[in-house]
């Protein structure tokens, strides 16, 4: 007589016991690709415009990936901008903007010629308002800040030479570009009848801004003065009073607020 061991159960592993694969990682934010520009000389200058006031330096990677080129001709015309000290490359290979840069920007304010005469009068302007002052010039769809004074009050509207805006955008300063150089803007009427265009939070949340025209003595158009700040000090009243005050101060330089008769854009 034969006899069988029974077979031992098989273990069983419970099923919250099981070890799970971990999750597959969130795949990284890359930039954006957009098309790259087919000339030698646009190319160079999409490289160029990779920089911003929050991408102050850029491996190779990040600028192939910003201007759509591959890294071999991003590596290429980085070489041909470095030369020209448009760009300067650190020792672990990231890139900035250059001295040449700074050179050309000193060259393109002086061309207005208005700077020392302008300067002083955005800091009274500052002084008497307590808001940030800067004046806007337009560039193609674009405006630049030519020249700034910022508030001396912890909440302010911070802006820095050389920042460009999308007229698009909207913003006082915007509106009177538009009027005076060509262009759509629903505060058309109310400017060229006023002298000055008003917003509030239109571009950015919680400011408001005031802006009026520069005109240099000549009849010629400069650019538009803004006042801005946090839109609860912004009352209307005190926007009237900040355009009554830049008035003042840019008559004081020999500027004017208002076109002459004979004005034509």
């Amino acid at each position: 007589m034969t006899t069988t061991r029974p077979r031992a159960a098989a273990k069983s592993v419970p099923r919250a016991a099981k070890s799970k694969a971990p999750p597959a990682p969130a795949p990284a934010a890359t930039l954006a690709s957009p098309t790259p520009p087919s000339g030698v000389l646009e190319r160079g200058i999409s490289v160029l415009e990779c920089f911003t006031e929050d991408r102050l330096r850029l491996p190779l990677r990040d600028l192939a990936q910003l201007t759509g080129l591959d890294k071999a001709t991003v590596l290429r015309l980085a070489g041909v901008l470095v030369r020209s000290r448009l760009l300067h490359r650190f020792d672990n290979g990231s890139y900035a903007p250059g001295p040449a840069l700074l050179h050309m920007g000193m060259l393109y304010r002086r061309t207005f010629d208005v700077g020392s005469r302008l300067q002083p009068v955005l800091h009274r302007v500052m002084e008497q308002t307590g808001e940030t002052v800067a004046l806007f010039v337009r560039s193609g769809d674009e405006r630049v800040c030519l020249y700034r004074e910022n508030s001396a009050q912890e909440l302010r509207h911070h802006v820095e030479v050389g920042a460009r805006v999308k007229l698009a955008d909207g913003g006082s300063s915007a509106h009177v570009l538009k009027a005076f150089t060509g262009g759509t803007t629903p505060q058309a009427e109310h400017i060229l009848r006023e002298g000055f265009a008003i917003t509030r939070e239109e571009r950015l949340p919680q400011m408001a801004s005031v802006a009026l025209p520069v005109f240099d003595s000549d009849g010629g158009f400069v650019g538009a003065l803004v006042v801005i700040g946090l839109a609860p000090r912004q009352s209307p009243a005190a926007q009237r009073k900040a355009v009554q005050v830049a008035r003042h101060e840019l008559a004081q330089a020999g500027f004017a607020s208002r076109p002459p008769r004979d004005w034509k854009r």
